[in-house]
């Protein structure tokens, strides 16, 4: 799915593509028909370093819109790598965390019409910031797929290629059977690659982001890069809170219809978050929302057994008294009728 967010997280449109589409082939289809079927003006687009490519970024210069992405620093060459770890130019905001910025004429690879790749000059600003919380975060995690590289090594046989997954990155001269997917080297051929780990550590909790936006503040622009973690946390919530994965349909219609479903229910559950001030997540509203159900004792007379602090507070918004346990079935009709008003 390709999910266009206002910036508060609303949800604004969405296109479907096969399981195996590369993320940065969604992009230019996507950004194309919103920008026509809502009239937009200028934008500018927030994404991950999966959209940075050369031919995402010159379609987006070349319609005289702009973009933030951020730029892999270990995939970088060795000119930005050298920028990113020299001390020169950083400031430090407290003691955990600096940044610095230039601007700068990076050189990209644009595919032409007939297919051809071309060399461009983009000239844009490139904002760099370290924080020593995500430098122990990075460092963590590597510490427990290092562990489990070294057991690999101890007992290969209980891996496999899958299984192996993180950990054989870090292990030089492993090889797997391509039909079964066994490791094929003996443990006493196999040994940690320190030197690669080495290299990947000189960069934990460094970040690139790199922008068209030259104008905007270096704060400005980590604080639009910041706001994607509202599109990670929109897709955790349609995967989890609101079962968007795995999908129980095949037919294409079905599948459409699926997301169509997820992604009004998304917006809905956007907009009760917004009009509730944030203060509960969606996760949380849902979950009180859907305890809030009835039985029918009597004729024409439902109990309702739940209530709690989450449902006084989205009932005293939309004016509806969750705290009354008995309603009549004409209770229940105004109550809706009220809601689509």
């Amino acid at each position: 799915m390709g999910l266009f967010t206002d910036r508060n997280a609303i949800p604004i449109t969405y296109q479907l593509f096969p399981g195996n589409t590369n993320d940065c082939l969604t992009y230019r289809p996507n950004f194309s028909r919103i920008k026509k079927e809502y009239g937009l003006g200028r934008v500018v687009v927030v994404a991950d370093k999966g959209m940075c490519t050369g031919d995402n970024i010159w379609y987006t210069l070349s319609a005289k819109d702009g973009y933030v992405f951020s730029l892999s620093v270990r995939g970088a060459n060795k000119e930005m790598k050298d920028y990113v770890l020299k001390e020169e130019g950083y400031e430090w905001i407290g003691n955990e965390y600096k940044r610095k910025s230039r601007l700068y004429p990076r050189t990209i690879w644009v595919t032409s019409n007939s297919g051809k790749k071309m060399k461009k000059i983009v000239h844009e600003k490139q904002v760099i910031f370290y924080s020593e919380k995500y430098d122990k975060r990075a460092k963590a995690e590597r510490a427990a797929v290092i562990a489990k590289a070294q057991d690999l090594i101890s007992h290969p046989g209980k891996y496999s290629r899958s299984t192996s997954f993180g950990a054989a990155g870090y292990i030089k001269g492993i090889e797997f059977d391509k039909d079964t997917g066994e490791i094929l080297t003996p443990s006493k051929s196999l040994s940690i690659d320190w030197d690669k780990i080495k290299e990947e550590e000189a960069f934990d909790g460094y970040y690139a982001i790199v922008t068209s936006e030259h104008k905007e503040s270096d704060d400005r622009i980590i604080e639009m890069y910041r706001g994607l973690w509202k599109i990670e946390e929109t897709f955790r919530v349609t995967k989890s809170d609101l079962e968007a994965r795995p999908v129980y349909v095949s037919r294409e219609d079905h599948i459409q219809a699926h997301f169509l479903t997820c992604f009004v229910a998304l917006v809905i559950a956007r907009i009760l978050e917004m009009k509730m001030d944030h203060r509960y997540s969606i996760g949380k509203m849902l979950k009180s929302l859907d305890k809030s159900e009835c039985t029918l004792i009597k004729a024409n007379l439902y109990l309702f057994d739940y209530f709690d602090n989450v449902l006084e507070d989205i009932g005293n918004k939309f004016d509806i008294d969750f705290s009354i346990r008995s309603r009549t079935l004409g209770d229940i009709k105004k109550i809706l009728a009220k809601t689509k008003k």
